[in-house]
């Protein structure tokens, strides 16, 4: 059984960095994690192959090698999926797709012979007997979640890591808290569960003997669900890292109670995390509440980000506009706390109502449900009726990314950042890090239009913040994708009004 594995282009987003990548040399953020990892469940006389287009596109030779194709991705790549899927099917391929789309967008039948609901490990068997006998079922769904200890290694021979900025392995899956518009509680429960120190060194080990230097990112969408276990879990990350001469830095997601548990904060930098994901959604409290994110509300958001920062990790946070609370000054509100904070990468996103949501459901019983939505959060068509003037939103949201995005501003909370952050470990430059140093420099210090602000910025790094130069840089290749996909997103900046 010949088995191609398919995973879908990002499509342009805050969190595809598609303008940072080339500065790198890469071609992707992070491989397929998933897929790499449901690979390792096939029988062992299967034969594998992995197309990731963000790395190369699928061709016909692809389609005629294989005997069933297999696919993956999230929401927000169902327009690539389904036209995968029909390209597919017009050959009489048989298809099977899976993943977080799986659970969200209840039409994947239309489109494909097989469909995984959930998570997959204990599936795949009788999945694979069946796909090979052909008595494979429609649907495939787990009565239960399955424990992690049941998730193999991920088969890293399918990819080619020369093309990706950063590997990922995963630690845990679910989230303790009930957030009204998360689907992660509604795929992966609100009860975390983890793998052992022992799983997690090994796949580090794995991506070590491969000659993988470099960063991590660790997918969970909430490292810390469970923080009783990865408290387990650090030092041993951290011992290993120590021993090997830290050839790996991390990066992942978590919630905001992380600010209040100084010991973890600890641990993480004594594990080498550099930076953070924060849902912060919003400052105006009514909204937090009724979202049901009250986590948020239990502690001073500034003084929280301010003490992670203060732990050597960049806070990058998601922020969410169009929630039914928000005051009409919501958008200088936003402005002011992102400036405040000084979070460089601020990821601001209109409010999705995405399927499967405590949020979805109210509002369909509301009569408010527009259509299904897309899952991207830059998408300026929303998919409910909120309380705001649709228009005033949309344009209250562009305003936010224009204003946040400036290079003057951007640069002006990147200083501010390094100023207070503590410094990091010294880590050896890469080649790749030289390289990109030199893109940025023609790039946005040459042929940009923020060139100014560019300069300035770098003749600051150079002297004043010379021990955090490297990560300084980094800032401003990120901002600059920033930069690229605010103009996209936003059009033009509008013309200032003349005086009558």
């Amino acid at each position: 059984m010949n088995a191609l594995l398919i995973y879908p282009e990002w499509p342009d987003t805050y969190w595809s960095f598609k303008h940072a990548l080339p500065f790198e040399g890469k071609r992707s953020l992070y491989p397929p994690l998933g897929l790499m990892t449901i690979a390792s469940l096939f029988p062992p006389h299967w034969k594998k192959r992995l197309v990731d287009t963000n790395i190369r596109p699928l061709t016909e030779d692809d389609l005629k090698w294989a005997d069933v194709a297999m696919l993956s991705g999230m929401m927000i790549h169902k327009p690539e999926l389904l036209q995968i899927l029909e390209r597919c099917r017009k050959r009489g391929l048989r298809t099977v797709i899976g993943g977080p789309v799986a659970s969200s967008v209840a039409e994947l039948p239309q489109h494909a012979d097989h469909v995984v609901k959930g998570e997959a490990e204990e599936l795949i068997a009788d999945l694979c007997q069946g796909l090979e006998n052909g008595t494979a079922k429609p649907m495939y769904e787990a009565a239960e979640r399955p424990g992690l200890h049941l998730t193999p290694l991920p088969d890293i021979s399918l990819i080619n890591l020369k093309h990706y900025s950063a590997m990922a392995i995963q630690y845990s899956r679910g989230c303790p808290f009930n957030c009204e518009f998360c689907d992660i509680i509604e795929i992966y429960g609100r009860k975390p569960r983890t793998k052992s120190p022992d799983q997690v060194i090994a796949e580090l080990e794995q991506l070590r003997q491969v000659k993988w230097r470099g960063s991590i990112f660790i997918v969970d969408d909430n490292f810390i669900g469970n923080k009783r276990m990865v408290k387990e879990m650090l030092p041993q990350l951290a011992a290993w890292n120590d021993r090997l001469t830290h050839p790996f830095t991390f990066y992942t997601e978590a919630s905001m109670n992380l600010s209040d548990d100084l010991e973890l904060l600890q641990m993480m930098k004594d594990a080498r995390f550099t930076r953070v994901f924060l849902g912060i959604e919003t400052p105006v409290e009514e909204s937090l509440i009724q979202a049901q994110k009250q986590q948020n509300t239990r502690r001073g958001l500034l003084e929280s980000v301010q003490r992670i920062q203060s732990y050597g990790m960049e806070v990058m946070a998601g922020f969410i506009v169009g929630f039914d609370n928000d005051p009409e000054e919501i958008f200088d509100k936003q402005v002011e706390f992102i400036k405040e904070s000084a979070i460089p990468l601020a990821m601001v996103g209109m409010l999705i109502a995405l399927p499967n949501t405590q949020l979805y459901r109210r509002l369909l019983k509301e009569g408010r449900i527009v259509e299904e939505g897309s899952g991207d959060n830059m998408d300026t068509r929303l998919n409910f009726i909120p309380k705001m003037n649709p228009e005033k939103l949309v344009e209250g949201y562009r305003s936010i990314l224009r204003r946040i995005y400036n290079p003057e501003a951007y640069y002006d909370r990147a200083r501010r950042f390094l100023a207070q952050a503590a410094p990091l470990h010294r880590t050896t430059p890469r080649m790749s890090d030289y390289v990109a140093l030199l893109r940025s420099m023609v790039k946005q210090g040459v042929l940009s239009s923020s060139r100014r602000s560019y300069w300035k910025f770098f003749i600051e790094a150079a002297t004043r913040y010379r021990h955090a130069f490297d990560r300084a840089i980094t800032l401003a290749i990120m901002g600059h994708h920033f930069e690229v996909l605010t103009r996209i997103v936003c059009g033009p900046e509008p013309e200032p009004e003349l005086e009558r």
